[in-house]
């Protein structure tokens, strides 16, 4: 049950970020700038900047990931091919 709770959630959060996320960079820019809706949404530079820079952290975190991997995986051969020397 506490999967199944816990996926919902994920799914709900997933949804109201992609409707916000939707309504802020593509809706957004055919509404006036008086509209009251504006002042719930940051400027519009930030629809690009946000998603490249979560792309830009995200690629970097899996990067590091593989980077500590190998790394580890490098120095375990190393030390089996030193104890069959």
């Amino acid at each position: 049950a506490s999967d199944k709770v816990l996926g919902a959630t994920m799914l709900a959060v997933a949804l109201v970020v992609f409707g916000y996320y939707t309504t802020w960079a593509l809706f957004l820019p055919f509404l006036p700038e008086s509209s009251p809706l504006q002042s719930f949404f940051p400027a519009r530079e930030w629809a690009v900047r946000l998603p490249v820079l979560l792309l830009l952290s995200g690629m970097i975190g899996v990067s590091l990931f593989f980077g500590k991997v190998a790394m580890a995986e490098a120095r375990k051969k190393r030390r089996s091919a030193g104890k069959a020397a």
